[in-house]
């Protein structure tokens, strides 16, 4: 995991090392173990090194192969580099260093551009290939490391986060107006290839680009999935068969997760996924002891004192169950409020919840004794888990005259859920209003229209999962903190894509694959939980308590009256009518509020060599 920056001018010249120096200064988080560039004529490379696989200078970046035609800067992890480099040697390739980095360089020289099929793993990278003059970048297939690029004054810029493209004055100049808007109405980021800085884009996941020197570059994708549309009742022995290959390959991926020549730790919520991955993490202690992480697993949490908030009852049961060595903090409106410029810098973009800062707080716990966390992310996407899934399943089902099942399902989400579907239609209602407070014209978004298959593969690689990746690889990198994600090892993807619906969701029960496959693995309390929280703040009481002097300023601010996005007199009624008169709270107020602070940070006052990130 590193932070990695580049220049490459297609028309020729000579790169400019102190705007190079310039970009890497605004990473250095990402990257605290080391640094390095390399300036060759018309292109400059640069990388922040945060050291996990093979701690020696041999696995310093940018890192050239052995007659220095290829020069990478890369930031991530490919998992399966030993089976990879393995079967390289085989092939005749030599090797310098006992990392991952290397192994894509040779994998290049073997494979060309079609490495990336090869690779297991995050990744986001550069690789400069001197005898075609041609720079190879790629992003791994679902974004969960970044990668951004712009044009400016005949140069191709490219890093790890936008701030460091911020360091050409010419660049980010002014907000993307129309993704500004869908994330005020939406709370959508990340769900195309722009950004909300106007000119900054970003690759898509499974998506390669290479710039050579006609300075035009079409971003390719190299990979895609297929989810299964079908639904119905299993036939003979389904679930189980279906439930031990998953529960299968899913250890083979936190296996493989596991592989860190630094400790290694787990992020847990009390959830269903985080609580899989520790106990599943647990057994290969006992069965294979791997050395990353030692003889005692250490979680990390947070924990609320206001009970609707509050996992502490499920975190407790899995950590006693498991025995492992449990560290949790819990956080106020006040240390919010403190941390909040700071946060804000790191993300570059404005972020949607407040939950984001329960995880850039369980990130600084961890960095205290860990390196590297492995999170749950990502099996919402794939295994139906958000609620507001079960209507479009449901719809999908009478769209297809599938009578009998779409009854049963509508029964079971009835039964299971009905707190949730019977303030569904209130809350939506109240969320159009807030959605009235903004001006402009509001580019549509669909997340929940279609089928089943239709909107978990949207939500997977557009919608959804895309915005969550971009949060965590900014909260965890904000204390250099790798973030291992298993539930996104391709291979588990894969196969649960292939399933039939009615392995994801069965009467109204999410995740039933996951739950049927850690029968035995976890306390049945949690394995058997409904409700659906993670990381989450009180952000609605923070707001209507805590936060409420703080969000008043904001809004009967000068700047936030002046905003071209917004009613701001409207939003004040809006905002009060809940916070003194017993309104409903939705996610729209804080995103104003977030949005306001952001423009004020990036374009009102942004100097035009901005600094590093705020201290703590």
């Amino acid at each position: 995991m590193c932070g990695i920056a580049g220049i490459f001018l297609p028309g020729g010249g000579t790169v400019d090392p102190g705007l190079l120096e310039r970009m890497s200064g605004r990473i250095r988080h990402r990257g605290p173990d080391g640094s390095g560039t390399h300036v060759e004529g018309s292109i400059g490379l640069a990388h922040r090194r945060l050291a996990i696989i093979d701690l020696s200078e041999a696995a310093a970046q940018p890192m050239p192969n052995e007659d220095g035609t290829l020069w990478l800067v890369f930031n991530g992890e490919i998992y399966n580099f030993i089976e990879l480099r393995e079967e390289l040697a085989l092939k005749g390739h030599r090797f310098r260093s006992d990392g991952d980095s290397e192994v894509i360089l040779h994998a290049y020289e073997e494979w060309g551009k079609d490495c990336l099929r090869r690779f297991n793993g995050m990744w986001a990278f550069a690789l400069w290939d001197s005898r075609r003059e041609e720079l190879f970048c790629a992003r791994d297939r679902f974004g969960i490391k970044p990668f951004y690029y712009t044009s400016v004054d005949g140069m191709i810029l490219f890093a790890s986060e936008i701030k460091a493209l911020l360091a050409h004055p010419g660049v980010g100049g002014r907000p993307d107006d129309p993704l500004l808007m869908a994330f005020l109405a939406w709370g959508v980021l990340d769900h195309t290839a722009g950004t909300m800085f106007d000119g900054v884009r970003q690759l898509r996941p499974a998506h390669r680009i290479t710039f050579g020197r006609s300075g035009t570059a079409v971003p390719e994708q190299y990979w895609d999935v297929a989810m299964n549309p079908s639904a119905g009742e299993p036939w003979p022995d389904e679930d189980a068969r279906a439930a031990r290959a998953f529960r299968e390959l899913l250890t083979d991926a936190v296996r493989l997760h596991l592989r860190s020549d630094v400790p290694v730790g787990t992020c847990l919520s009390g959830g269903l996924d985080s609580s899989t991955l520790a106990a599943l993490i647990n057994r290969l202690i006992r069965e294979e002891a791997p050395r990353s992480v030692g003889d005692r697993q250490k979680t990390f949490s947070v924990v609320f004192p206001e009970p609707r908030f509050n996992e502490e009852r499920y975190i407790d049961l899995l950590t006693a169950a498991a025995g492992v060595d449990a560290r949790r903090i819990t956080v106020t409106p006040d240390e919010v409020k403190r941390d909040l410029p700071r946060l804000l810098a790191m993300q570059d973009e404005p972020f949607a919840s407040l939950s984001i800062y329960a995880q850039y707080r369980v990130m600084e716990l961890a960095s205290h004794s860990v390196k590297v966390v492995l999170d749950g992310q990502g099996a919402d996407e794939q295994l139906g888990g958000y609620l507001p899934y079960q209507g479009s399943y449901i719809s999908g089902l009478l769209r297809r005259f599938s009578l009998a099942t779409a009854l049963s399902e509508a029964a079971g989400s009835w039964r299971n859920h009905r707190g949730f579907f019977s303030g569904a239609l209130g809350q939506a209602l109240v969320r159009r209003g807030r959605r009235d407070l903004l001006r402009g014209e509001i580019p549509p978004v669909s997340r929940y229209g279609g089928t089943l298959d239709q909107v978990l593969k949207r939500e997977l690689l557009e919608t959804n999962l895309p915005a969550l990746l971009h949060w965590e690889d900014r909260t965890s990198m904000a204390f250099s903190i790798e973030s291992r994600v298993p539930f996104l090892d391709f291979r588990v993807v894969e196969y649960l894509a292939a399933l039939p619906l009615h392995q994801k969701i069965r009467r109204g029960v999410t995740k039933h694959i996951l739950r049927r496959a850690i029968r035995g693995l976890i306390p049945e309390e949690i394995r058997c939980r409904m409700d659906k929280m993670g990381f989450v703040t009180p952000e609605e009481l923070w707001m209507k308590e805590g936060l409420r002097p703080f969000v008043l300023e904001i809004l009967g601010s000068p700047s936030f009256r002046a905003r071209k996005y917004w009613d701001a007199d409207r939003v004040m009624a809006s905002f009060l009518a809940y916070a003194e008169e017993g309104g409903d709270y939705s996610p729209e107020i804080w995103r104003m509020v977030c949005t306001e602070l952001w423009l004020r940070m990036m374009f009102d006052t942004r100097e035009p060599d901005q600094g590093p990130l705020p201290a703590r």
